[in-house]
């Protein structure tokens, strides 16, 4: 008897692996790191991959997603115009209504520690809007 299809699919965690290691650079490391900044501030995040490739992160509804282009690792938040970010992660994305994101260039420093706040900020607002 043969599988069904699915049970060959890998998890989308697996993919994102997959994904950094086949990256092979800075790109694949900062998307790396920026994926364990997620998974410290938010140990029960759920990770899924979408769109043919990008990784997504959900807590409570879509967090963010870690996108990898030739020249920049891009962390677009779903929501992030409605978050206050106190110490201007955002730099991109920043002329529309609702999402903002922050663009990651070879040899950029990655403040974990405002980032894990942002990420928690974004959570705590997909919490809020459930329970009005």
């Amino acid at each position: 008897m043969s599988k069904h299809p699915l049970e060959n699919a890998k998890s989308p965690s697996a993919l994102i692996d997959e994904r950094i290691a086949e990256l092979g650079d800075w790109r694949g490391e900062t998307l790396a790191r920026i994926r364990n900044v997620i998974k410290g501030a938010l140990p029960d995040v759920i990770e899924e991959w979408k769109w043919r490739g990008v990784p997504v992160w959900y807590h409570g509804g879509m967090l963010c997603t870690g996108e990898t282009y030739t020249s920049v690792v891009k962390m677009t938040f779903a929501k992030g115009a409605s978050l206050d970010d106190p110490t201007g992660l955002f730099n991109a994305s920043l002329e529309g209504n609702t999402r903002r994101a922050i663009d990651f260039h070879q040899g950029d420093a990655v403040d974990e520690r405002a980032l894990a706040e942002l990420v928690r900020r974004a959570a705590e607002a997909n919490v809020a809007k459930r329970t009005r």
